[in-house]
């Protein structure tokens, strides 16, 4: 069965880095997009990034350009999400997501909280 398992969550000063890992398994990963999103309490889950099955293609909600980076190792069947210049507003759990239609698979979360 498919299982996704985030890691690296933590608490980060503002301006500080962290990066997200999602280890992956029960189906070919290498053949499927991924995608990251957040929910921050009392907010709708909310799209952060995408990457396509070979890494080439990404995408990044307006929010987090040119600050996140999305990206995946098919040998370690893994997506990362580097996250720099984190800001208070970048507070929220974390997820690892996979559609295979018309199913949507999830991690189960890592908190990531910025604050001083």
């Amino acid at each position: 069965q498919v299982r996704l398992v985030e890691s690296g969550g933590g608490l980060v000063q503002p301006g500080g880095s962290l990066r997200l890992s999602c280890a992956a398994s029960g189906f070919v990963f290498s053949i499927r997009a991924m995608n990251w999103y957040r929910q921050a309490p009392g907010e709708q889950r909310e799209l952060v990034a995408t990457i396509s099955a070979g890494g080439g293609t990404t995408g990044y909600a307006e929010s987090v350009k040119g600050r996140f980076t999305i990206s995946r190792d098919n040998a370690k069947n893994t997506v990362y999400l580097q996250m720099n210049s984190l800001k208070p507003e970048d507070t929220a759990v974390y997820y690892c997501n996979l559609v295979i239609y018309p199913q949507n698979y999830w991690g189960q979360g890592t908190q990531v909280t910025v604050s001083s």
